[in-house]
């Protein structure tokens, strides 16, 4: 039989299809717009997401017998709100998960309800991403927009329910909208009251591996497929990334350097953190994962080639750095405001510690080392938390760089493991679709049957202690400057 793998993105979607014995026998890629309607705004049309998808399904399975296909499930980009209207049309552009807007709402959320109360509705405190705030902000700024909400969802759910028609959601992706109780892996009621929303606005509950329906007869005649083939809830991105590279059961570790960037750690047992700093979600597995995410990663590297310096050769550009830990320039990698561990959407980009005889090398080296620093702030509140990280999975686009797997794996001074397929939440999704229709045990069994580690980077005791030093400087930049932002943004 054969999967399909759907990785909503934030700049494109990419479907991989896989066989039953986990071979990905074909990967699309199809691009869509992402707006930017005031500073710090992000907004995308559902619409394109599902235009898209859909050629991207029928370009997918093109030379295949499409009678096998049996499963199609999701890795999504977390926490944006999409909203529909009675008739199911879409009322306004999807908010996304790096739109800033919500200042005011995240504010209230955390110091007018305050920040024990919903970590004790949801395990977590709000962050400007997420998605109640998001409500109300429209409740408050689009009153007319508010009243005409029939389903909120989120952005992979939308494609789900235009395949099978049910509205639905999975514990790890409902885990980012501030809206779940975590632990008791349900909506919590107080939050509904909060956001003065209907409980049957929100979507129905599944594990990730559960089906959820089957193609909806229309859109199985139109793409060729059976209307058998069954629709598998899914996973947010990071979590389908994390069963994609085998992050999964206890104590294991997954860094994804995607548009965003995030540090994955994978628990059978549920747990938060006591200042909030990491993310508290349910994982695709069936478990808990804790996990600290930066709103700008490899999107700091392509805004610093593409927009800065001009080029499209990252591997020329990275072959001119030479001397690593030595670097005397810092970068602060808040191009679209952070999270964790700082939640502060005011924060910016920053470089220091440029001088006369500083090179075009030394500033992208900065940048590289910057996210890969800022990642270590996560990783420090993890160890604080008692866990025991030796080694870490690699995944997303900044994954195929030597260099900056070299970079994580002394800043962190873990190794680093590169698996074979670098596939992600597509990867995932398959997998999960394969699970669902039994032909794996447990998403376990999938990861480990179907995931394989083909080399590892090892940390060099000498550059790990010259980084040691270099990240305890960096550690002291943003704490310093915090107080400026909000002054000159």
């Amino acid at each position: 039989m054969l999967y399909i793998g759907v990785d909503l993105g934030t700049s494109a979607v990419k479907l991989l299809l896989m066989d039953q014995d986990g071979k990905i026998q074909k990967i699309v890629s199809r691009e869509y717009p992402l707006s930017f309607p005031h500073p710090g705004w992000s907004e995308q049309n559902p619409e394109d997401w599902w235009t898209q998808s859909l050629e991207g399904i029928k370009e997918l399975t093109a030379e295949c017998d499409k009678s096998q296909v049996a499963g199609i499930s999701f890795g999504g980009q977390m926490h944006g709100l999409v909203i529909l209207d009675k008739d199911d049309q879409v009322i306004r552009p999807a908010i996304l998960w790096n739109d800033g807007r919500t200042g005011k709402e995240t504010d209230y959320l955390n110091n007018v309800i305050g920040k024990e109360k919903l970590s004790q509705y949801t395990a977590n405190i709000a962050f400007a991403g997420f998605t109640a705030p998001k409500i109300l902000w429209v409740k408050e700024n689009e009153p007319e927009n508010f009243a005409k909400i029939e389903k909120i969802m989120l952005p992979k759910d939308y494609l789900a329910y235009m395949l099978s028609g049910t509205h639905c959601s999975d514990y790890s992706d409902a885990s980012g909208m501030l809206l779940m109780d975590v632990q008791n892996k349900c909506w919590s009621k107080e939050m509904i009251e909060i956001c003065g929303i209907r409980e049957s606005q929100l979507p129905k509950l599944f594990e990730s591996y559960e089906v959820v329906g089957t193609l909806k007869p229309e859109v199985a005649k139109e793409l060729g497929i059976p209307e058998t083939c069954k629709i598998v809830a899914g996973a947010g991105d990071n979590a389908a990334a994390a069963v994609g590279t085998g992050t999964v059961g206890d104590g294991m570790c997954n860094i994804s350097l995607g548009t965003s960037g995030t540090i994955f750690i994978s628990s059978k047992e549920f747990g938060v953190d006591k200042y909030n700093a990491l993310h508290a979600f349910a994982h695709a597995d069936g478990h808990y994962h804790l996990m600290g995410c930066m709103l700008s990663a490899a999107s700091c590297n392509k805004w610093w080639m593409d927009e800065i310096i001009g080029t499209k050769d990252y591997p020329a550009e990275q072959a001119k750095i030479e001397k690593l830990g030595e670097n005397n320039v810092f970068f602060l990698p808040y191009l679209m405001g952070e999270r964790s561990p700082h939640n502060n959407p005011n924060a910016r980009g920053t470089f220091i510690g440029m001088t006369m005889d500083t090179t075009r090398a030394d500033m992208t080296q900065a940048v590289l080392e910057g996210v890969a620093f800022a990642i270590r702030d996560s990783f420090e509140i993890a160890k604080s938390l008692g866990v025991q990280i030796e080694r870490t999975k690699i995944c997303g686009g900044g994954a195929k760089s030597p260099l900056w797997k070299k970079m994580i794996a002394n800043i962190l001074n873990i190794k680093v493991d590169v698996i074979e397929s670098e596939e992600g939440p597509a990867m995932g999704g398959a997998m999960l679709a394969a699970v669902a229709n039994g032909e794996f045990a447990s998403v376990e069994d999938a990861a480990a049957k179907i995931v394989k580690v083909i080399d590892t980077v090892e940390p060099d005791p000498e550059l790990a202690a010259k980084y040691e030093e270099k990240y305890q400087k960096f550690a002291k930049i943003y704490p310093t400057v915090k107080n400026l932002f909000s002054e000159i943004i």
